[in-house]
């Protein structure tokens, strides 16, 4: 009896030292989304003061309006989004018969080639910065949203490639097989077979590079220089001037910035847990 009394203390006592990191980790992650959205709700007396408040005294969305009519922030957004899109599109395109290529097929080279995209993500972004200006300006690509889309997929492509790989690695063969035997070719089988059994990874893959592309900094300042094609994060960074800081308008424009990611983890969510899920489970 004392024995059973133990293990039930010990269980309880591990259920809640897990409930407590769970918090404290919560509280990790949100606290500074927490901050930023009570900051850009603060009048500028409220933010810049000896004395630190952590609750505005009088709610004001005047940041949010500051940010939407005076700034360029809503041509930024629109770059964003479809400077994403075009990243998505052709990681998705140009990514999925390679990871396909990659789950199913044997052919000389492949363990390389493989390695080969691991080395890429190995590079530091900075480091291919220049090679790529000096390619993007000969075909005339520099400051386009096409040409920033590309320079993106130069680096993500091979991560969505080794994670749907991973998907499609985990798809079972049989129902393939039985498709080629009855006739389909193999892009068909890829197409009608494989592909809605690793929809929720392909899914999962998708987000992570369209969040990526989202939130890319370095390509975005170096291959862009006018109004027309540059992304939110530059347009944020460039808000920062030599003597005044505009914290609230800053925080306000952090805070439109994160929606789109947060509706479209609204919308994916189901898939991407169990696109996760079932590429972490073989069998």
């Amino acid at each position: 009896m004392i024995m059973f009394k133990t293990r039930i203390a010990r269980r309880r006592l591990g259920d809640f030292l897990a409930y407590a990191v769970l918090f404290l980790l919560t509280i990790f992650c949100l606290g500074p989304i927490v901050w930023m959205f009570l900051t850009s709700l603060k009048d500028e007396a409220d933010i810049v003061t000896s004395k630190m408040q952590y609750i505005p005294r009088a709610v004001t969305f005047h940041n949010y309006a500051a940010i939407w009519s005076q700034s360029n922030f809503p041509t930024l957004i629109k770059n964003s989004l479809i400077v994403t899109a075009i990243t998505v599109m052709i990681s998705i395109l140009a990514g999925t018969p390679a990871a396909y290529a990659f789950s199913r097929l044997s052919f000389k080279g492949r363990e390389k080639l493989m390695l080969s995209y691991l080395l890429v993500r190995m590079f530091p972004a900075v480091m291919v910065i220049i090679p790529l200006f000096v390619m993007m300006r000969t075909v005339g690509l520099i400051d386009t949203r096409f040409g920033l889309a590309l320079a993106y997929t130069s680096f993500l492509l091979p991560l969505y490639v080794w994670m749907l790989k991973g998907f499609f690695d985990a798809a079972p063969k049989e129902l393939e097989s039985a498709a080629r035997i009855d006739g389909s070719t193999r892009l068909g089988a890829m197409l009608w077979v494989v592909l809605p059994l690793a929809r929720n990874g392909l899914v999962a893959s998708s987000v992570f590079i369209a969040i990526a592309a989202w939130n890319e900094f370095i390509f975005a300042l170096m291959l862009t220089t006018g109004q027309g094609s540059r992304t939110w994060p530059v347009g944020l960074q460039l808000m920062v001037g030599e003597f005044q800081l505009p914290w609230g308008v800053l925080a306000a424009g952090g805070i439109l910035s994160i929606l789109p990611v947060m509706i479209l983890f609204g919308i994916v969510q189901r898939a991407m847990v169990q696109g996760l899920t079932a590429g972490a489970v073989k069998g």
